[in-house]
């Protein structure tokens, strides 16, 4: 497996090195270099704001084909809540279940399912745990952001599978039962709104393999979902998890809400998140039992891979959240331990700048100094994120000082002055 598969992608011959994006990247992981923008693969955490942003359409995410599901004799698509806003208040949730299940799989398990029982054994560990806040698990990008850049919030992370993956297990268990089959013989695929899930299936935290078979992006399906909802397909038969409460997790605040708590913080949109992140890493939010952190503005309904606007999804989620409302029994022969994550989630040192710490001190003395001859206007023009991310790429090798297009200023008009100065010098000898 590739330590560092990302999903987002940079498509340069559309790239015109605008800069939108190093501006907008939570972890700096892009830096724009002869007029192209460049990933740096170490520090992206797959959260698609990249993709949002750019207006080229440079950026995009790796997803897999609709026909990568013919690998597997029993096929099971793994639609995540999302999905039902992306369509009309009036769509019954099972029509669109079943014009996916048409698309050629042989089952669909929700991952509301999952999303139940993640928040069952939630509130079990909300009694039991000894440091506060919890963070969700449930965004892996968030995850991945406090690998990169809060490293000492990564105890406070509830070490609890995501609702995809539980809902994944389940599924392969259930289909094995159904036909027979080997697990490996069933292909499980999750209907993403994000990359960050397509990332965290390829390359996953907290467990050396992922239930996931493949990852399907919603808008590469909406199309052909919205074809068979025309042709009026039969959907008595396909079953549908009618959970208010677990569907309410596709928008922000909903997977707190299943969890009835009154101590708790919902935020969402990655610049937020790092503000809160920050506020618990300083010790500010002690008094809160449980954050909900959301890369996404509006939560998952916002996620770059779908195809409705975020605020009407996330209204039409709530309305179905409201619509199903009711009490769902968690009847299950596992125990909380079948659901827990397998490894330790470890920092991840983005910033290493050498591997002998004498002369990484160097180096950061470097910085330091180059830092200071910087006008401090963090202005992007000059490829990186801000003066003291160019003054790093100097000193590793990247940029040069020219880069800054400040100091490249003044140093044009200092050359011209001098010019200007040595021709009328010549001029009164003359």
């Amino acid at each position: 497996m590739d330590e560092h598969f990302h999903s987002v992608i940079l498509e340069e011959d559309k790239c015109i090195g605008c800069t939108n994006c190093i501006k907008r990247c939570p972890t700096e992981a892009i830096r724009v270099k002869n007029g192209k923008a460049r990933i740096i693969k170490e520090r992206c955490i797959d959260c698609g704001e990249c993709i949002r942003i750019c207006p080229q359409h440079a950026k995009n995410s790796i997803t897999n084909p609709i026909e990568k599901i013919n690998d597997f004799k029993y096929k099971v698509a793994l639609p995540a809540p999302t999905l039902l806003g992306q369509f009309n208040e009036d769509t019954d949730p099972r029509k669109i279940l079943s014009a996916l299940k048409s698309l050629g799989f042989d089952d669909v398990f929700e991952v509301s399912r999952g999303a139940d029982i993640v928040s069952h054994y939630t509130k079990e560990l909300l009694k039991t745990a000894s440091k506060f806040p919890l963070i969700s698990s449930a965004c892996p990008a968030v995850v991945r952001l406090i690998q990169v850049r809060f490293p000492s919030l990564i105890d406070h992370i509830i070490p609890i599978e995501s609702p995809m993956e539980v809902a994944a297990m389940l599924a392969r268990q259930k289909s094995a039962q159904k036909t027979g089959l080997s697990p490996e013989e069933i292909g499980i695929f999750f209907i993403s709104p994000c990359p960050a899930k397509i990332s965290s299936v390829k390359n996953p935290l907290g467990n050396t393999y992922s239930d996931v078979d493949g990852v399907i992006s919603i808008k590469s399906v909406y199309p052909c979902i919205q074809k068979n909802l025309k042709k009026n397909l039969q959907s008595e038969e396909t079953e549908f998890y009618n959970s208010g409460k677990a569907i309410g997790w596709a928008r922000s605040g909903g997977e707190t809400y299943s969890l009835n708590i009154k101590d708790y913080l919902c935020v969402d949109g990655i610049e937020n998140v790092i503000k809160i992140l920050d506020e618990i890493e300083n010790g500010k939010l002690n008094d809160i039992k449980f954050v909900e952190c959301l890369a996404c503005i509006n939560g998952c309904v916002g996620g770059c891979l779908t195809v409705e606007n975020g605020f009407v999804a996330r209204n039409r989620i709530r309305k179905l959240s409201q619509k199903y409302m009711q009490n769902k029994e968690i009847q299950l022969n596992r125990t909380i331990q079948d659901f827990l994550l397998k490894e330790k989630i470890l920092p991840k040192n983005v910033r290493k700048l050498d591997d002998n710490i004498m002369e990484a001190m160097k180096k950061m003395e470097k910085i330091d100094y180059i830092y200071d001859l910087l006008p401090d206007l963090d202005c992007g023009a000059c490829g990186s994120p801000s003066c003291r991310a160019l003054a790093e790429d100097i000193v590793l090798g990247y940029s040069d000082l020219d880069d800054c297009m400040i100091l490249f200023r003044d140093k044009v008009n200092a050359l011209l002055l001098k010019n200007n100065n040595d021709s009328k010098t010549k001029e009164n000898e003359v």
